[in-house]
């Protein structure tokens, strides 16, 4: 048997569709030994019953993941009304079932009701941590505690009927929204209760699944074309401007000496790179013109930390 060869270091993103059944880590763990990448994240959790975007940040492609977590997303799925489950999915034991009238659901008022700033409290069963404990431990122990109600942002909900007792849905919204507590609240102004039937993430900002690579060929690919599935770290910035940097200035952000911004640079946060097309990080331009890093990538990278020129 050969000798496996030690973990490399690996920097770029990878969209990969993520099935139904495994954990988020797992597949994560499963890519990070494809790629034989010394370090590997995600760019936000999907629940083992939910399908569909899953980033997988390598290397250096971590600094800049904050994108990820707290940007918008897109879903689409189904709840099931009647039902309401301990989890408020379809994984949870059934707590209780109601009769559902669809003739008197108004579903124009439901999404009008749902969209914009909303209070949301989240599900008993998730990874909020009260008094250093994540919720679904005290769950599992049958303990009454909850998480405190929070603001979060529905940019747009659009509900179809699927058939009488379920309704399909397509959702943006803003981080720290849970699809679950959605479907349970939505449940809950109906009259009949609901859950979370199927779930699948299909866009993540500008991320969509149209770029990512299904879960199962992963296993299938060269070590080459694996390679070819990455995206560079700087796509995970698609909100900063871009600033390119002469060989001087941009030497001078690198080793931490004072930098000068170029001539009519906005104040503010912006993706840097040197004229040549390498990207060196985020850097920001203060208001007396000088240019302070904030987050820059490691020197000696691999072949997927080249900047993306567009």
């Amino acid at each position: 048997m050969a000798e496996r060869a030690p973990p490399r270091r690996v920097d770029g993103l990878l969209l990969v569709d993520k099935p139904s059944g495994p954990t988020s880590n797992a597949v994560l763990q499963r890519v990070k030994r494809l790629y034989n990448a010394a370090k590997a994240g995600h760019g936000g959790t999907l629940d083992p019953m939910a399908s569909g975007l899953l980033a997988i940040v390598f290397g250096e492609a971590a600094k800049f993941s904050s994108a990820l977590l707290e940007g918008d997303k897109t879903y689409t799925g189904i709840m099931q009304l009647g039902v309401t489950t301990t989890t408020g999915d379809a994984e949870g034991d059934v707590w209780e079932r109601r009769a559902v009238d669809a003739s008197a659901i108004d579903l124009e008022r439901l999404q009008r009701e749902f969209s914009g700033e909303i209070i949301q409290t989240p599900p008993n069963y998730s990874a909020i941590k009260v008094d250093g404990r994540p919720l679904y431990a005290y769950a599992r122990e049958g303990a009454a505690v909850a998480a405190q109600p929070r603001q979060v942002r529905i940019e747009k909900l659009e509900l179809t009927f699927e058939l009488p007792d379920r309704l399909r849905f397509a959702v943006t919204c803003g981080g720290g929204t849970y699809i679950r507590s959605l479907a349970e609240d939505i449940g809950s102004t109906i009259g009949c209760g609901a859950h979370l039937a199927e779930l699948r993430r299909v866009a993540s900002g500008p991320l969509t699944l149209q770029s990512a690579v299904r879960y199962d060929l992963l296993e299938s690919l060269s070590a080459e074309q694996r390679l070819a599935k990455l995206l560079p770290p700087d796509t995970l910035l698609y909100g900063l401007p871009r600033l390119d940097l002469d060989a001087e200035t941009a030497a001078n952000l690198i080793h931490g000496r004072r930098a000068t911004a170029p001539t009519g640079q906005p104040v503010g946060k912006s993706k840097v790179y040197e004229r040549s097309g390498q990207f060196l990080g985020v850097a920001e331009v203060t208001s007396d013109g000088r240019l302070v890093p904030v987050r820059l990538m490691a020197t000696g990278g691999a072949a997927a930390n080249a900047g993306n020129p567009h």
